[in-house]
């Protein structure tokens, strides 16, 4: 979770323990969809396309990769590549990307298909055909941001104050039966007009919030898994 039970509750959300961590939990997932970030270091695995000159961008930063595997059209994906096939960067390194770098020189003469007469490593990613790669390790921030944070604290009270409508708001929208603690208990009759559907923004869901992320939206890079 991107921010504690104390932070939220300081932030207007309210209840027990559980409920508020439930609305926390609520929040950091609106955070990483909104931002295509991962705050928290997380094992997963990510795919990337490969560029002509064997560099694959990657969409979170990355900490550590424990494997690089070419996806195939074949019935079987390739076998992972060695260390020494490829060099990894991290935007954790202020000037660099959050990418993995294919050997697109050099030959390995003990890897089958990479040696030296087979046109090394150059000769075996291209004739395995693979156009994207399967990088596994651990992603995100080392530590949640500040602003993230913040954020996060935010969002859980808001989440929570959209879900229990106000006395306020049933006077206004007659649609809305609120009992006393707020939460609408009305149940729609087969004959009530339908509603017409809001259709989805890439936002939060709350102005403020969004204005706090911005700096850490990032577009998307490729096929996630493990999120």
């Amino acid at each position: 979770m991107y921010c504690s039970v104390a932070q939220a509750r300081s932030a207007g959300c309210t209840g027990t323990d559980a409920e508020v961590t439930s609305w926390i939990e609520t929040a950091t997932e609106r955070i990483t969809a909104y931002t295509r970030q991962q705050f928290e270091p997380l094992s997963m695995m990510v795919v990337g396309d490969v560029t002509p000159g064997g560099l694959v961008l990657l969409p979170r930063r990355v900490r550590s990769v424990s494997s690089v595997t070419p996806v195939t059209d074949g019935a079987d994906d390739a076998p992972s590549l060695p260390s020494s096939a490829y060099k990894v960067t991290s935007s954790d390194v202020l000037g660099q990307v959050d990418a993995v770098h294919l050997a697109w020189g050099g030959y390995d003469d003990l890897v089958v298909g990479a040696e030296s007469w087979n046109g090394g490593w150059s000769g075996l990613l291209e004739g395995w055909g693979a156009e994207q790669i399967r990088v596994e390790g651990e992603f995100g921030y080392a530590s949640v941001p500040p602003a993230v944070v913040q954020a996060c604290a935010l969002l859980a009270a808001h989440i929570q104050a959209q879900a229990a409508p106000s006395d306020a708001d049933a006077t206004e929208d007659p649609s809305l039966d609120v009992d006393d603690e707020g939460n609408n208990v009305r149940i729609e009759d087969a004959t009530d007009a339908p509603t017409t559907p809001v259709a989805a923004s890439a936002s939060t869901g709350s102005t403020q919030v969004d204005a706090l992320l911005a700096s850490y939206v990032t577009a998307g890079l490729g096929l996630l898994g493990g999120v």
